[in-house]
């Protein structure tokens, strides 16, 4: 199944009841989403949100992360998205995150006009001020979800944390998994990660895209995903995907 047709299913781009899709408004300006799915939003056009996520993982400011901090990080965010403290992000919290906390990752996102910026059609589009899915929904070489704005090409950052797909994300997985994505940052396995290495392997600002052979493997900048791990970064559930009542 081509990654933009699934990525569909994981935005939960289900029709309305008038056959109309359901688009998400999410904030103004690019965000950072960590590499276990929080996002960061700049506060102005000088504030650097990864700089400011990786301030936060640093808990000894030695000026690097180490794997167990990633992971500390990692626990932190799981208390906020375990809203329920019942030890599992279950799929009602996996929804809340994906509509509420981070809508930036939808497919059907409508960006929220920033201050004094004027509608569509105002400024010379015809469609109006409707919204539109991302280009990246139309594109199955762009990179799709979070990965646009992150740092690893994972669409779906928190539900790919759910290794058993039972549909119940632990701390224990979640935490697995942020070690995983370490080693897969650390490319030249220094056992650290500095904020110049990992500001490098953002995506640019345009052209989002991976550029790959036909039928190659997907990358992200010099960081392929694990040859055995698509499944468990792609794989969506459409249970998890409906939009919050």
């Amino acid at each position: 199944m081509p990654v933009a047709a699934l990525l569909l299913i994981l935005a939960g781009a289900a029709p309305a009841a008038d056959d109309r899709p359901i688009f998400v408004t999410a904030y103004a300006g690019r965000p950072f989403i960590s590499p276990m799915g929080e996002p960061f939003r700049a506060k102005s056009v000088i504030d650097d949100a990864l700089a400011r996520w990786f301030a936060r993982a640093d808990q000894n400011r030695d000026g690097v992360l180490t794997s167990e901090e990633m992971q500390a990080d990692a626990s932190r965010f799981f208390v906020t998205l375990d809203t329920d403290a019942n030890g599992a992000i279950d799929p009602e919290e996996l929804v809340r995150y994906e509509w509420e906390v981070a809508p930036e990752i939808q497919v059907n996102m409508k960006p929220r006009r920033s201050r004094g910026e004027k509608p569509a059609h105002e400024a010379g589009d015809d469609d109006g001020d409707r919204p539109r899915p991302h280009p990246a929904a139309l594109d199955e070489h762009a990179l799709q979800g979070a990965a646009r704005y992150a740092l690893l090409n994972i669409p779906e950052p928190v539900a790919a944390a759910d290794f058993d797909l039972n549909r119940s994300i632990t701390l224990a997985e979640f935490r697995q998994a942020a070690a995983e994505r370490f080693r897969l940052l650390d490319a030249d396995r220094a056992g650290r990660l500095s904020l110049a290495g990992l500001t490098a392997l953002l995506p640019p600002e345009k052209g989002r895209r991976i550029k790959r052979p036909k039928d190659g493997a997907d990358q992200r900048y010099g960081v392929p995903l694990p040859p055995t791990e698509p499944s468990r970064v792609h794989q969506a559930d459409s249970r998890f995907s409906s939009p919050p009542r």
